[in-house]
């Protein structure tokens, strides 16, 4: 079972696996978009219950979206703090030494910590309901006007879509080789930050190594299948807005419409 959700597809029979690919990553552009337009709390709660009816509606367990948070546990935990110890303001809540928390800097870390939450969920959910290759099509659509000035938009796409589709295979291969080196007698766990740091630094040559592998094998099956990103191809399911698509479109609308009058009140 998969660590992390980003890069993974959960293949299931509903209604958001079934819409339009370009459809739903232009979605989640918008979505992304309205998360920095968000200024109040009225704004991340209208933004939950968008997030919390596409998963419901997807059918993915929440559980396993919820995995991807662990890939930026860090990085939350270090955004949350930097907010709440680091934001001045007035209203003092709490005071020890050299540390100060205001209930600026709280509500401030609250709304930060929110807003990666919510990226995550919404990107993790385009790669769970959208298979590679459509998302690759609908990559290279939306990036379709840059070809004018000569932007390589399909081998663009393509590099895109790899990329998130290795991200759980690194992760995967990094697991084995630190279970592997814990059987050496590798220990990762004692210690404070700093030492478990270093002590992460001998995975990095054997997980370096298994990436430039993995990418010779892929160059090779791609060039063994006459693989050229300058082709012009043709598509075997060609994707139209149905009916479907436009009442998804007209939910998502009224949901970024609510957002946006949330920085009215």
């Amino acid at each position: 079972m998969p660590r992390i959700a980003i890069g993974q597809y959960y293949p299931a029979s509903s209604p958001i696996h079934s819409l339009d690919p370009r459809l739903k990553l232009i979605c989640s552009f918008l979505f992304i978009i309205m998360l920095f337009v968000i200024t109040s709390a009225p704004g991340y709660v209208v933004a939950a219950g968008f997030v919390a009816l596409s998963v419901k509606i997807s059918t993915v367990p929440f559980s396993f979206i919820l995995r991807s948070l662990r890939a930026i546990f860090i990085l939350l935990l270090f955004t949350v703090a930097l907010n709440m110890f680091f934001m001045p303001g007035e209203d003092l809540v709490f005071s020890f030494g050299f540390i100060t928390v205001y209930m600026e800097g709280i509500i401030r870390a609250a709304m930060m910590g929110s807003r990666l939450i919510l990226l995550i969920f919404s990107s993790s959910l385009l790669t769970l309901t959208t298979p590679p290759i459509e998302l690759t099509g609908a990559i290279e659509f939306v990036l379709t006007p840059l070809k004018k000035i000569r932007v390589p938009a399909a081998e663009i796409a393509m590099m895109m879509t790899i990329a998130l589709r290795f991200i759980p295979t690194l992760v995967e291969e990094m697991d084995k080789i630190m279970k592997a080196q814990k059987a050496r007698g590798a220990d990762f766990e004692t210690g404070g930050l700093i030492k478990k740091a270093k002590s992460l630094i001998p995975l990095l040559i054997p997980l370096f190594i298994s990436a430039f592998r993995r990418a010779d094998e892929l160059a090779m099956a791609m060039e063994a299948r006459c693989y050229r990103p300058d082709a012009r191809r043709t598509r075997m399911k060609i994707h139209r807005m149905a009916r479907r698509d436009f009442a998804a479109l007209g939910v998502a609308g009224l949901f970024f419409g609510m957002i946006l009058m949330t920085r009215m009140l």
